[in-house]
């Protein structure tokens, strides 16, 4: 197998392995994420009710600037908290915005987490981004599109050959 280049991908991968299983991912699987060379463009989130409460429990070095701006990738990650956790659907956003004042390309995904492989506790975040090239516009246009949901336990259960 050979390795996946771009980030979001890799994340989505390892994530979707886990969750193929019928429950979400807990926080401890995807650890080596937050501690890898990875880690420096992923974010975790506590996700806390009521939503408007959730907070950053760690931010990689590369997004470390979000804590100032709320213009920011990680920015961004932390305003959708209430779209993927009401759906129970990771996200991937994708788009242009400046950071640091340069004008960027960006993908990036918010994934949710469950300790106990239901309720949505934590939400994984990774963003990884390009500067625009002389022939691209900055723009305010974002795409958003939603990974499938995750079936329940039972429902794989049947799915199982016996």
């Amino acid at each position: 197998m050979t390795e996946e280049r771009r980030l979001a991908w890799r994340v989505l991968r390892h994530w979707t392995e886990i969750a193929q299983f019928g429950r979400l991912p807990r926080r401890a699987e995807i650890e080596r994420f937050m501690l890898g060379e990875d880690g420096a463009n992923c974010v975790l989130i506590g996700v806390e009710s009521p939503i408007e409460l959730s907070y950053f429990v760690s931010v990689g070095v590369n997004l470390a600037v979000a804590l100032c701006s709320a213009d920011t990738l990680a920015g961004v990650l932390l305003s959708l908290t209430p779209q993927v956790v009401s759906s129970r659907r990771g996200l991937i956003i994708e788009g242009v915005a400046t950071l640091r004042g340069i004008g960027i390309l960006y993908r990036s995904m918010l994934l949710p987490l469950s300790e106990d492989g239901a309720t949505i506790d934590h939400l994984l975040g990774a963003a990884s981004y390009r500067s625009l090239r002389s022939n691209e516009a900055l723009s305010t246009q974002v795409h958003f599109r939603r990974l499938p949901i995750v079936p329940p336990r039972n429902a794989v259960a049947k799915r199982r050959p016996g």
